[in-house]
């Protein structure tokens, strides 16, 4: 190790308390309020929609491209911050997303207009997209400079929690702010949060080496591998744009997806320091799994997030604030889930409980009527809370296990763009499944689909043999 290395590392260790405490609550709150404000921002602006269509003067329509731009900024900006991060240093990138936070806070709260909210929730998903895969970087840092094989399960579990189970967390939340105050008032919460975040990562993590590579404007595109970045860019917007318009049917969104994704696949074999590695992706093919796996995971709970309080609200006439707070115990299940499954790093056990918990709350569903006890629709998000729970923490131990070390940090964020791909999809059959009118026959048919979806899920689980292995670093 030469000599500034073994400065960082003194540095890191006296920082964090000493070598017997590299993980303390200073060194992991910045990483954790960054990493909660993506998934709380995907859900806050629900119950804002509406107030801000009054506001503005715009259909209630117009405002769900709201929703729709923090998405798509998120699902392409999680893997690029990844990889930003592996070229520039964790530490500088989870700055620069906390000042895009900020900024993204109060050019919406300001906002005059639509086209001007569209642009602040950009902002708000590129910003919040560098949080978790930076912090995963860092944690994988620390443990190496402190001697340890990984880190702390309770460490990552507590970032599981963050960056996943606070996503319905934002729907109550959001109900609260814009009954007290205003719909600003959702925009303008993460100008706080995010400073405290700034100030806190600035005060209490160890500043990145020297990045140490070639400063010209070639150099940092090879490194960063800009093409790819495009490229993915590309494919990702045509493909999750034509999912968000079901059950309108705009094939030429799909054929653009396939030319930009076979191109990109084309360009990456080639690339010095590939974006998206294909080779890696057809090599480890465990990794894959862990991508496909969590993406359907999350494409149920989503749906339960999204769906079933879309039909509480019209076929129970239950308010957005209401179902919201319904979810609740969702979100502290799979918290009381996450936490002894990652302080064990246990893999197998729990991923087969999560998809058989899916499959038992997807049968649930088919129970649910319109005068059916609301007690039972709460029961039935808690069995998807203990799913999200147990796949949360489970494939993210899985993908600490199964990622090279060196491209931790993109593989990480492209594990986030799977669980936002499984949100769109969700989305796409809700919308496709509600389209004319939300009943309890339409609710049935997204339960069967569900269903489908938990089986694949089980098989998928049980036939993969490499979860019974811990590979070690």
């Amino acid at each position: 190790m030469n000599e500034p290395e073994s400065d960082v590392v003194a540095s890191a260790r006296s920082e964090a308390g000493g070598a017997a405490r590299p993980f303390s609550w200073r060194f992991t709150a910045p990483l954790l309020i960054g990493s909660a404000l993506n998934p709380i921002n995907s859900s806050l602006i629900a119950t804002a929609l509406v107030p801000i269509a009054a506001g503005l003067h715009v259909r209630v329509g117009q405002t769900t491209a709201l929703v729709t731009a923090l998405y798509l900024a998120s699902a392409i900006a999680q893997p690029t911050a990844g990889k930003a991060a592996q070229v520039f240093g964790p530490r500088r990138v989870f700055l620069t997303g906390s000042v895009l936070v900020a900024a993204g806070g109060t050019v919406g709260g300001l906002a005059q207009d639509l086209i001007t909210l569209l642009i602040s929730r950009v902002l708000i998903g590129l910003g919040t997209s560098c949080a978790y895969p930076t912090a995963m970087l860092l944690i994988r840092r620390r443990a190496h400079d402190a001697g340890l094989d990984e880190p702390p399960g309770n460490v990552l579990g507590a970032l599981q929690i963050a960056g996943t189970a606070t996503a319905s967390l934002g729907l109550p939340v959001g109900g609260v702010l814009v009954g007290a105050l205003t719909w600003r008032s959702v925009f303008f919460l993460n100008v706080p949060v995010a400073l405290i975040a700034l100030t806190a990562t600035l005060a209490w993590i160890p500043r990145d080496n020297p990045v140490g590579r070639d400063h010209t404007f070639r150099g940092i595109a090879s490194a960063l591998d800009v093409t790819g970045i495009l490229g993915f860019g590309t494919t990702m917007t045509a493909l999750l744009v034509f999912l968000y318009d079901l059950p309108v049917e705009h094939w030429y969104l799909l054929g653009i997806a396939a030319a930009a994704g076979a191109a990109l696949a084309l360009w990456e074999l080639r690339a010095a320091a590939p974006f998206l590695d294909v080779r890696l992706l057809a090599a480890n093919r465990a990794l894959t799994r862990t991508y496909l796996r969590f993406g359907l995971a999350m494409l149920c709970v989503y749906i339960v997030l999204y769906g079933l309080t879309q039909w509480a609200e019209a076929a129970r006439g239950l308010s957005e604030s209401a179902s919201g707070l319904l979810l609740l115990p969702m979100t502290l299940v799979s918290a009381v889930v996450i936490s002894p499954v990652s302080r064990r790093n246990l893999i197998r056990g729990p991923l087969i409980a999560a998809a058989l918990m899916c499959v038992a709350g997807s049968a649930g569903v088919l129970l649910l009527t319109s005068s059916t006890w609301i007690g039972l629709f709460v029961a039935i998000t808690v069995v998807f809370g203990i799913s999200m729970g147990a796949a949360s923490a489970g494939n993210q131990t899985a993908l600490y296990d199964q990622a090279p070390a060196q491209q931790l940090g993109s593989a990480s964020g492209l594990l986030r763009t799977f669980v936002y791909m499984g949100s769109i999809a969700s989305s796409a059959i809700t919308g496709i499944v509600f389209h004319t009118h939300v009943t309890d026959h339409g609710l049935h048919q997204i339960a069967w689909i569900m269903v489908g979806i938990s089986a694949a899920l089980i098989i998928m689980t049980i036939a993969d043999r490499s979860l019974s292995l811990r590979p070690r670093r």
